[in-house]
């Protein structure tokens, strides 16, 4: 049995008539007509009533009828499915993101894709760089968020987002009421930072902005969210340099000041195995037209 045979079988079923359903599936009636008998042959039990005046359903093949459309319907709903998927519209995507991401990309692209393929399921981890990259690779999380660089052979790793740094102080500190500060003046201030593992390559652009400024700073607290440096900032634990959009994180007690200095663009790449899944190439996609050139 083929499934043309059960398409010949419903347009005869719904004519009750050979002509009609021999013209509506664009065949000759002879031709049909065998079909229909040799599907019948198959199946074992007659389908219609034939006379020369007019065709009628059997009992059985009222029943059959109804399978049928059934079946159809079901295949039809699986092709569906398949061309969902194909097109990364089905499924779930677990996706990693740095705390700093909330407060710029992160938010405007789960919109756009959510409102794009609203099919897929998101489950999202705030994790660090580095766990994020051997989540990855292990299979936990189909996608990143993270700050470059990516050293990983089996992962692709596509720049986003771009932004300056700035200097995040007290809310009472002496510099405050400047519009702009200079890295210079924070030479005896106590810095806040975050471990150099949790990710290295934002790490080491602060540690070179000091640098270049002449002086290496005094690290007496560190953190591992940004969330927490800000906190600590507030608390007058020390004062820390963050990039550009945590100034949307509005925490009381702490004042953003842009730096004198041009800083390097800090970076957020979207990492995901070398051969992405139809949906992850979908977000990529997605991620690619909220950012446009990277910020």
């Amino acid at each position: 049995m083929e499934l043309r045979h059960l398409h010949y079988f419903i347009a005869v079923a719904e004519e009750l008539h050979f002509s009609r359903a021999a013209a509506r599936l664009h065949m000759a009636q002879p031709p049909l007509s065998q079909q229909i008998r040799q599907l019948e042959e198959e199946l074992g039990f007659q389908l219609f009533h034939r006379t020369q005046r007019k065709v009628e359903l059997t009992a059985a093949g009222h029943i059959f009828l109804a399978a049928v459309r059934q079946v159809l319907r079901s295949l039809d709903q699986a092709v569906q499915k398949g061309q969902q998927a194909s097109r990364g519209e089905v499924g779930r995507l677990a996706i990693g993101f740095v705390s700093s991401t909330a407060y710029n990309i992160l938010p405007p692209i789960l919109q756009a894709f959510h409102r794009q393929t609203p099919g897929v399921k998101l489950e999202l981890q705030e994790l660090t760089t580095r766990e994020q990259i051997q989540a990855v690779l292990s299979g936990k999380l189909d996608i990143g968020f993270v700050r470059p660089p990516v050293e990983a052979a089996e992962l692709t790793a596509t720049i986003i987002f771009r932004e300056p740094l700035m200097v995040a102080l007290p809310e009472f500190h002496p510099l405050r009421d400047r519009d702009t500060i200079s890295i210079r003046l924070l030479v005896d201030e106590p810095f806040i930072m975050f471990p150099r593992p949790v990710a290295p390559g934002l790490h080491d652009q602060i540690l070179s902005v000091c640098l270049q400024a002449g002086f290496n700073p005094q690290v007496t607290q560190e953190a591992i969210q940004m969330q927490t440096i800000v906190s600590l900032v507030a608390a007058e634990m020390g004062v820390a340099i963050v990039p550009l959009s945590l100034q949307n994180l509005q925490r009381q007690g702490v004042v953003y000041k842009p730096l004198q200095e041009v800083t390097p663009m800090v970076e957020v790449a979207l990492i995901f195995r070398v051969q992405p899944s139809p949906t992850v190439q979908r977000f990529v996609e997605t991620a690619a037209g909220v950012c446009g050139d990277g910020g």
